[in-house]
């Protein structure tokens, strides 16, 4: 059989494409039927999501610098720098922005580091010339944190870090909820989500429109941030909708999942592009459909935190046992939380209980971030309505202590309707992909190397492992285990292309919905064989 020559035409599903078909084996790779199919709905494709806009705009350097030596700190890890490093936050922030140099050394703190300003820079010379040493744990620091869905779980096992990004005004009100024990949600519309004012209602659309028609634009402006906001009804259309719809979601009993309900409705931020008339465009297109039974309406929300990011460092924790499951004391690594267009890049945690967190976080990225040490229950954290977010070139090391008795290992998490998340170029020694209930939709790992030994939570009452769109391109699994890498009978209008065989061992799943999940597997049984071989990458030349 003879080769056909991958062209850019053939490769973006054109018309040579269509009328000669690829045969299965090329010299270059194998180009999948749902490749071609995307290309010409890329932005409605039943099974494959549009994920091209995900993470961070890239931002000019700041020219205002702000070295934490001028304000107190001290290199060789004795002197807390923790209060120097944080009065020099301050100042960049008072200062509308700016670079926080942190130069070589390690630095102690026994404090959190807190970036609560846009357009803040805290910057290291290297993961691997300056250390931050971070000696207490959230526990300790801020106190004792229970689950706003009781029993005697730690929040600290899935939120906050000894870094953290967030609006000072929005992590200032989390302190005092958890100080004061009124345990809070976490997300864009304050502690008890009731934050926010109404702009205008929005008239019905499809899924993948960049423009909206509103009933009223006279309070939006180009360039603001809105959040779009959609609630579910009695029959809870709005959670089929997100699960592809069709019998399965029709049959499914929704009612009883008292965790999932309290996540709707779902809260999108986008930022908006240009308003002519009653026309908005946004700077994304819509994740879902637009309908009037959910009441969709553009709103406000609490100030973001925008601009802002973490490079060149190493955050270490005390080395300490890793807790039981779901007791973490909280000696947590980098969270982004209530911000837009935030960004973490060289960026090593090691010892912590929880690597890097996206709490209510959208279109941040995370790049070249690595997760090292004695072994973490979340290495990354992906929750509370975080959406189009992108890590990329990240790494999970083995661990370098057993894992204690009645620990956890999740891996790469998300929950809570977050949506439109990649994660891409992974390096995964030890972890699986934690589909973690809560119905995440529309989510892609691509090109990752994985050693699938880790294990996926979630109460049932917080409802199915996956909605709809979730894809899988181009994963490499070592000790070939199939759990939560071989998705076509998991998770319904879903897709898993370009997987080496695998097998069924250890966590076991049956799917939440019953009937055809009209899933789609495409190249099993290939190894690094797909093409084109990174779906974000491919989707971002488009």
């Amino acid at each position: 059989m003879s080769h056909i020559p991958l062209t850019r035409r053939t490769l973006l599903g054109g018309a040579l494409a269509a009328a000669v078909p690829l045969p299965r084996t090329t010299s270059a790779g194998e180009v999948p039927s749902l490749w071609r199919e995307f290309t010409r709905t890329p932005f409605t494709h039943p099974q494959i999501p549009y994920i091209g806009r995900a993470g961070a705009r890239r931002h000019p350097r700041h020219p205002r610098v702000f070295d934490v030596l001028r304000y107190g700190a001290v290199a060789g890890g004795v002197t807390d720098s923790a209060p120097a490093i944080n009065r020099a936050i301050a100042a960049a922030g008072r200062a509308g922005g700016g670079t926080v140099h942190v130069p070589p050394g390690t630095f102690r703190i026994d404090d959190v580091i807190r970036v609560g300003h846009s357009n803040v820079v805290v910057r290291g010379a290297g993961s691997d010339r300056t250390k931050l040493y971070a000696t207490r744990s959230l526990t300790e620091l801020i106190g004792v944190y229970g689950s706003r869905y009781g029993g005697d779980k730690s929040a600290w096992s899935w939120a906050g870090g000894l870094i953290w990004l967030a609006p000072t005004a929005r992590w200032d009100s989390l302190v005092a909820a958890i100080r004061s024990k009124a345990w809070p949600f976490e997300g864009w519309t304050g502690n008890r989500r009731d934050e926010w004012r109404q702009l205008t209602t929005v008239e019905p659309t499809r899924q993948g429109a960049w423009t909206v028609r509103v009933a009223d634009p006279s309070q939006l402006t180009p360039g603001t941030l809105v959040l779009l906001r959609l609630a579910d009804d009695p029959a809870h259309t709005l959670l089929q909708h997100m699960s592809g719809g069709g019998p399965g979601p029709e049959a499914y009993y929704w009612d009883d999942k008292t965790k999932l309900l309290s996540y709707v409705p779902y809260e999108w931020p986008v930022r908006i592009a240009h308003v002519h008339g009653r026309n908005v465009t946004l700077e994304r297109p819509l994740p879902l459909d637009i309908r009037p039974e959910w009441n969709p309406q553009l709103t406000t929300h609490v100030q973001e935190l925008t601009g802002s990011g973490v490079e060149g460092l190493t955050l270490e924790a005390v080395e300490t046992p890793q807790q039981p499951h779901l007791l973490d004391k909280g000696y947590n690594g980098v969270v982004l939380q209530c911000a837009y267009d935030c960004w973490l890049d060289d960026v090593t945690v090691r010892h912590v209980d929880n690597g890097f967190g996206l709490v209510a976080a959208s279109a941040c990225t995370l790049r070249g971030t690595t997760v090292s040490g004695r072994g973490s229950h979340h290495p990354y954290f992906c929750r509370e309505g975080s959406h189009d977010n992108l890590v990329e070139d990240f790494t999970i090391e083995e661990r370098t202590v057993p894992a204690p008795p009645n620990t956890q290992l999740h891996g790469i998490n998300v929950e809570g309707l977050s949506s439109y998340n990649v994660w891409s170029r992974g390096d995964m020694r030890m972890g699986t992909f934690d589909s973690h209930r809560g119905l995440p939709f529309a989510d892609v790992r691509t090109d990752i190397t994985v050693n699938n030994n880790g294990r996926h939570g979630g109460d049932a009452n917080a409802g199915p492992l996956f909605g709809a769109r979730f894809t899988h391109w181009n994963i490499r699994v070592t000790n070939g285990r199939a759990g939560l890498m071989k998705i076509d009978q998991l998770a319904p209008y879903s897709a898993t292309v370009g997987l080496n065989t695998v097998t069924e061992f250890d966590q076991i799943d049956v799917p939440d919905f019953t009937g055809d999940l009209n899933s789609r597997l495409e190249l099993y049984g290939t190894t690094d064989a797909v093409r084109p071989r990174n779906l974000y990458e491919a989707q971002r030349k488009l």
